[in-house]
């Protein structure tokens, strides 16, 4: 098969994943979007339990309380597809990778996915009631606690990515320990640095106030250790893999 048609056929197997990919999303949201306007209010229960008493939420856009919730269960629909999204990609990638990458990769999707669902729970369960029960212990004469629906949306959207993301930490760190980009002995001389760097990390991607903050600096550092442990273990065995395969 000459080049040209090697590279129309991974073209085709790529599109042919990648619409995989995206009906496994739809089929989802077509399973979610009746539940909508539950699943929104799901969301909002944080924000509802800490406001004061006969507050409400509101509408500053005429078509927010149709769009948000739908936008929110489109998201939904992609997180919780994320299996089979990364089985379309781990599909496609498979041929190509040798069978101690495969032994690899196979795990580390699956601890990553479980990882970044472990990052949002944390930011439902643990951080929004603490963060929500700050910001709204705040009060100023004159001013009525009302959040706008998208804005809350939003703002809980960007949470949930960042701790999700923040939670992959040790499965970078395997990957980087893995391929020889580093080791566990310049990790752990690097701590300081990455105490200083989780904190900074928790300023920029949550609300500005010293909770949340520090409720996602604390479990970057710990997940930061959890992946110099596991990195240590696959760094020695990438290492021995590579002295067999000299001998």
């Amino acid at each position: 098969m000459s080049e040209t048609n090697t590279l129309i056929a991974h073209l085709i197997e790529l599109r042919s994943r990648l619409l995989k990919a995206v009906m496994s999303v739809l089929i989802v949201f077509a399973c979610l979007a009746y539940f909508a306007q539950d699943i929104y209010h799901w969301l909002a229960t944080p924000l509802l339990e800490a406001m004061p008493l006969n507050s409400h939420m509101i509408a500053t856009d005429v078509a927010s309380p149709f769009f948000a919730p739908f936008k929110l269960t489109m998201v939904l629909s992609f997180f919780i597809a994320i299996p089979a999204v990364l089985y379309q990609v781990w599909a496609f990638v498979a041929p190509g990778l040798y069978r101690n990458e495969k032994k690899l990769i196979v795990p580390l999707l699956i601890s990553s996915t479980l990882l970044f669902y472990s990052g949002i729970a944390f930011a439902y369960y643990v951080v929004f009631p603490l963060a929500f029960e700050f910001f709204t212990s705040i009060e100023l004469e004159g001013v009525a606690i009302s959040t706008d629906i998208s804005n809350y949306l939003n703002f809980v959207l960007k949470l949930f990515f960042a701790f999700g993301v923040s939670f992959e930490i040790p499965v970078a760190i395997i990957l980087m320990c893995w391929m020889g980009v580093t080791d566990a002995k310049r990790l752990r001389e690097k701590r300081p640095y990455v105490v200083v760097g989780a904190f900074v990390v928790g300023m920029l991607l949550t609300p500005p106030d010293i909770i949340s903050q520090t409720l996602l600096a604390v479990p970057i550092c710990i997940l930061y250790e959890f992946g110099i442990i596991i990195g240590s273990i696959y760094g020695r065995k990438s290492t021995k893999e590579e002295h067999q395969e000299v001998s």
